[in-house]
């Protein structure tokens, strides 16, 4: 089955300056999960939208057996577990790829 969660910033990182080095390192950690959940074909897909207002979201989509198995899956992104980012998840089915 495939699965798409949305993910948007908590709102005290709207703004550059509020950025920590803690959050950095989330953010890292959250983009090399990613990255190696790819390489192994779990992830079809993941990106962000580029402005930095208050609507700027990313979005994941990647496969699990089952909604429980994408739950978990999206609650260990870094980025959600570490409570930077919120994340809502939605059952989803690529219809067409380039």
């Amino acid at each position: 089955m495939e699965f798409i969660y949305v993910l948007k910033l908590i709102p005290r990182l709207h703004k550059e300056e509020n950025w920590t080095t803690e959050d950095e390192g989330i953010v890292q950690r959250h983009f090399e999960r990613l990255k190696e959940l790819t390489d192994s074909g779990v992830v079809i897909l993941a990106g962000r939208t580029l402005n930095e207002e208050e609507n700027a979201f990313g979005i994941v989509i990647f496969e699990a057996e089952d909604t429980e198995k994408a739950e978990a899956f999206m609650k260990e992104d870094p980025a959600v577990k570490e409570g930077i980012m919120t994340a809502e998840l939605f059952p989803y089915r690529v219809a067409l790829s380039r």
